[in-house]
């Protein structure tokens, strides 16, 4: 079942590894199948490095194993959640990636300080209020989907498709689980650079709203110009 869909993410939870996004077993990277209504997600703990297409585990929407003799990733509650609340999008990655981690343990977004990162956002890379004690101890997976999906209420998804949730990590996504990891390589880039900016001038500002808006929409939107058609 979905054997093309299982071989994407598991070349998403690789590319993971091979751009130094995770370690051991940190991170995970699922899609979506539309038509069927199914998930295909990296199974919990086990390493990269003998992972196979087979091994990938198969759930509904709700997050409940369809086909897999192994667990999900410890985060299906929130990728599933994604999925639901954001129609859109075809891809979840998950990672603990250093600068982008890092500026979530400082519970701060990353601001837009340049033209690479409004080639990619609309904005600053938003972070989500800290979870509480309740959600902590509750269903704490679920929670944090609901927190990721609170802090992007009026955003367009594909527009900003990363977030970084406080005191834990960035997650991402896009039309695909293959754009899903690109999109988490591109924000602990931006993260790195943004970190380097304030450390060379600490009273660095966001670029203006025109040269942002000048560079994301020429990759973005109706009318777009950049790359060939």
């Amino acid at each position: 079942m979905l054997e093309a869909l299982r071989v994407e993410v598991l070349e998403a939870n690789l590319e993971l590894v091979r751009r130094g996004l995770v370690i051991y077993t940190f991170g995970n990277a699922s899609g979506v199948s539309r038509e069927q209504g199914l998930i295909v997600i990296k199974p919990s703990g086990v390493p990269y490095d003998r992972m196979k297409p087979e091994h990938m585990v198969i759930t509904d929407l709700e997050g409940r194993v369809v086909e897999g003799n192994l667990k999900p990733s410890s985060d299906m509650a929130t990728h599933a959640l994604l999925y639901r609340e954001f129609p859109t999008i075809g891809g979840v990655v998950h990672s603990h990636s250093r600068h982008a981690t890092a500026w979530a343990q400082a519970g701060r977004e990353i601001p837009c300080f340049g033209t690479t990162h409004a080639d990619y956002f609309h904005g600053a890379v938003p972070v989500t209020d800290p979870l509480t004690v309740e959600e902590v101890e509750g269903d704490y997976e679920l929670n944090t989907g609901h927190a990721i999906v609170r802090r992007m209420q009026g955003r367009d998804p594909l527009g900003c498709p990363a977030i970084l949730v406080a005191g834990h990590g960035p997650f991402a996504w896009g039309r695909s689980v293959s754009d899903a990891a690109h999109n988490a390589v591109i924000v602990e880039e931006l993260a790195a650079m943004a970190w380097q900016t304030i450390t060379i001038n600490p009273a660095a500002k966001p670029i203006s709203e025109t040269l942002r808006d000048k560079h994301h929409f020429r990759k973005h939107g109706a009318k777009a110009t950049y790359g060939q058609r």
